[in-house]
């Protein structure tokens, strides 16, 4: 079976060869502790082996960046490129593929926003689905027109943590993505971004076209807990996207001769074989390195 590669020395060979293509990883884990270093291996990897980066989707509103362009530079010495599509999307510029789409886009601008519906009255709630449905377009775009270019990788980033997953507005969009955009024929695709004028444009959407079956999608998820044996034990909530994932894999800190290290768990992989070790990692300069601790 194809895999896809993880970017991280040694992990694909934890992983019985990499990550099935056309799949659900998800990475969850504390903040800080190196998840959007292991996206942007993932995303770099596409360039060696598909011949096109990763695209990072980033549904982050808290104040505080993901610090994914300075991750990428320092580590790839890549520059992210952002998406001119968020305030002006041009359909002529996604169908004639000739120009990119770019490979970041930060899909919310309401930073600091609480993002569940617990947290919200009604009103809130209200302006949150407004401003949702208003990005709508601008992120079916990002994704297209990078499938049309020849992507077949998507990290998924700025997931929060919450109580039950149905009430966020974060998961509610990424089921949104995942089901209608990434696992979704082509076609179809178009005909969401074009809506009123995908008629006159159904000829030239005929002759575009990508593989949705080789897409993998990295979704990174911020956990509540920091401790690695906590993550790994506590239950799955209905509708929590770890419970659909084909690959979960924790990143958390375990105690070592009285000191905390970083240490990653691969607790799902299925239709391939996998480690059940507590594998030990640290970060430098390259991004994640495995075996070593920190």
């Amino acid at each position: 079976m194809k895999r896809q590669t993880t970017g991280v020395p040694g992990l694909d060979e934890q992983l019985g060869g990499g990550l099935i293509p056309g799949t659900l990883t998800v990475v969850v884990g504390a903040t800080g502790i190196g998840k959007t270093q292991l996206g942007v291996h993932f995303a770099h990897a596409g360039i060696t082996a598909e011949g096109h980066s990763g695209v990072f989707f980033d549904m982050g509103s808290r104040g505080d960046s993901q610090n994914h362009a300075h991750y990428a530079q320092r580590m790839k010495n890549w520059s992210l490129t952002p998406s001119p599509l968020l305030d002006h999307l041009d359909v002529e510029q996604i169908m004639d593929c000739q120009s990119t789409p770019g490979d970041y886009l930060h899909v919310f601008d309401y930073a600091g926003k609480r993002v569940t519906r617990q947290d919200m009255d009604w009103n809130q709630w209200h302006d949150w689905q407004a401003h949702l449905n208003s990005r709508l377009i601008s992120a079916i775009g990002f994704l297209y027109g990078n499938f049309l270019q020849g992507s077949q990788r998507v990290v998924i980033d700025g997931v929060e943590p919450v109580g039950r997953p149905n009430d966020s507005i974060q998961l509610n969009l990424f089921e949104y993505i995942y089901h209608q955009v990434l696992r979704k024929d082509p076609a179809w695709v178009a005909r969401d971004l074009l809506r009123q004028k995908y008629r006159e444009n159904a000829e030239r959407v005929a002759a575009l076209n990508y593989d949705q079956t080789q897409i993998g999608c990295l979704l990174l998820y911020t956990a509540q807990d920091t401790m690695l044996d906590d993550m790994i034990t506590r239950p799955l909530d209905e509708g929590d996207a770890l419970a659909n994932a084909n690959t979960l894999i924790y990143m958390g800190k375990v105690k070592n001769e009285g000191q905390l290290q970083r240490a990653l768990y691969i607790a799902k992989h299925r239709g391939s074989h996998c480690s059940d070790k507590i594998i030990p990692f640290s970060i430098d300069d390259t991004g994640i390195v495995l075996g070593a601790t920190s």
